[in-house]
């Protein structure tokens, strides 16, 4: 079964470190009824008025005649696995080729996937996409370390294995403001595509569910008159 979407609420705080932040008259957002905990520093502070852009992690041309996007979770085991097959033939055949623009957007089940999703961003464009295979890869050894502070210590791992600076991923992991502009980022996303499951993928507009590379193949394909 693919790993399926619950409605995320949203509020004007965030849960922070080991205690409640909240600003205003809010209460504290949920992904899926867990608190928005970060592991970072404890004293992380958000602020109640900051805008923040959230950049699209792309790969591929620019002027590529298909557009895709994928949105995944990191801690969807379906996920994992079409990363760590399928992804590598497209890109080595589609996107390597100049032949699909590649927009990769996370989804978020749980705390886990958002912290993921900070330390895969820390390193910006240049490291994303390479922080993120290895998040895949090691998915089963860190969304099953058991603690809270051992999941976190494995993510922070993975950071310094890609060349992160300790101080700059707690300042990552310790980042209010992003969480908070990831998943209102990521529910407007969803929304507009019609995300309910994942991996889903959007190909020229139309949203399609997981499939094999024969399948993607096919559709590709047929795009490119070929």
């Amino acid at each position: 079964m693919k790993q399926r979407l619950m409605t995320i609420a949203l509020a004007t705080a965030l849960v922070a470190g080991a205690g409640w932040w909240i600003a205003g008259t809010g209460t504290a957002p949920t992904i899926n009824g867990q608190a928005i905990v970060l592991p970072g520093a404890a004293n992380a502070q958000q602020s109640a008025t900051a805008e923040v852009t959230i950049q699209e992690m792309v790969l591929g041309a620019e002027d590529a005649p298909i557009e895709m996007i994928e949105y995944a979770s990191f801690t969807c085991p379906h996920c994992a696995t079409f990363h760590q097959s399928v992804f590598k033939d497209l890109k080595k055949d589609y996107i390597d080729t100049g032949k699909i623009k590649f927009t990769y957007r996370e989804v978020y089940f749980d705390r886990y996937g958002l912290w993921g999703s900070l330390v895969a961003r820390c390193g910006g464009e240049d490291r994303f996409f390479g922080i993120t295979e290895m998040i895949y890869d090691q998915q089963s050894t860190w969304s099953r370390a058991g603690s809270e502070a051992a999941i976190a210590d494995e993510l922070r791992k993975i950071g310094r294995i890609a060349g992160l600076e300790t101080e700059q991923l707690e300042a990552c992991l310790s980042d209010n403001d992003k969480a908070r502009g990831l998943i209102e980022w990521y529910q407007a996303n969803a929304e507009e595509h019609g995300i309910s499951s994942t991996p889903s993928f959007v190909i020229d507009g139309q949203t399609y569910s997981n499939m094999s590379y024969r399948e993607f193949r096919e559709i590709l394909d047929e795009k490119l008159g070929g």
